[in-house]
C-alpha cells in the first residue's frame, strides 16, 4: 500500500478534525485499503451496498441516475479529498440510487462502514470527524436543491465554475449540462455570453 496515498486521506482527516489524536488516526489507517480503477470504470452502480466509504485521492467521478426514457442525469462530480458516497444508502446500509463512474484514472482510500462505526463507539474523535463530513454532506445537497429554485441557468453555471475551477477542462459540455439541468447548446449559449461581456 502506498503510504503517501494513505497520508493524504489522513492529512485530510487531521484538517477536518485538528483535536485527533494519535492513537484515532491509527485505528483509522488500520482499517483502510486502496483502489484502484481505470477510466470509465464504476466505482459503485445503482443497486450495488456500499460497504466502504471511498475518500478519492486522484481522479474525477461523475454520480448519475438513469431515468425512465434512458437518460442519464448528472448529479454531481466528485474530485479529489472529495468522499465518493450515496451517503444516505451507506448509512443505512441499502441499495445506491446512484452510479459512480470514472472519468479519469483514479486512486480511492476506503474505509469499511463496519470499522466506522466501531470508530464512532471507541473514540469522541472519530464520531466528530464523522459528523463533521455529514454536515458538509447536507450543506452540499441542500446548495444543489437551492440552485435549482432559486437560480437561473446561468447563476448556476457561475456558481459551479466559482466552487468547481479546475474542472473547467476535466468534464464534457454533455456532463455539465445535464448536472446543471439545460440543453447542451443553452450552456454554449451562456458560455458564449460570459465571454463577451
Amino acid at each position: 500500500m502506498n503510504s503517501s496515498e494513505i497520508e493524504a486521506y489522513l492529512s485530510h482527516y487531521r484538517s477536518v478534525c485538528p483535536e485527533i489524536s494519535e492513537e484515532e488516526l491509527v485505528y483509522i489507517s488500520e482499517s483502510l485499503s486502496l483502489s484502484r480503477y481505470k477510466n470509465k470504470q464504476f466505482y459503485m452502480a445503482e443497486g450495488q451496498v456500499q460497504r466502504s466509504i471511498g475518500f478519492l485521492v486522484e481522479g474525477l467521478l461523475r454520480v448519475f441516475y438513469v431515468d425512465e426514457r434512458g437518460n442519464e442525469i448528472t448529479t454531481w462530480f466528485v474530485k479529489e479529498n472529495e468522499y465518493i458516497t450515496d451517503y444516505p444508502s451507506f448509512i443505512r446500509q441499502c441499495p445506491a440510487k446512484f452510479n459512480f463512474q470514472c472519468i479519469e484514472p483514479c486512486v480511492v482510500v476506503n474505509l469499511p462502514y463496519t470499522d466506522m462505526q466501531e470508530g464512532y463507539s471507541k473514540f469522541k474523535n472519530i464520531e466528530r470527524y464523522g459528523r463533521l463530513v455529514a454536515e458538509e454532506v447536507v450543506v452540499l445537497q441542500q446548495s444543489r436543491i437551492e440552485s435549482f429554485l432559486f437560480q437561473n441557468a446561468e447563476q448556476r453555471y457561475l456558481a459551479f465554475m466559482s466552487r468547481n475551477p479546475t474542472l473547467f477542462n476535466r468534464i464534457s459540455l454533455t456532463d455539465l449540462s445535464s448536472y446543471l439541468g439545460i440543453e447542451r447548446q443553452s450552456l454554449s449559449r451562456i458560455r458564449k455570453s460570459l465571454t463577451q461581456k
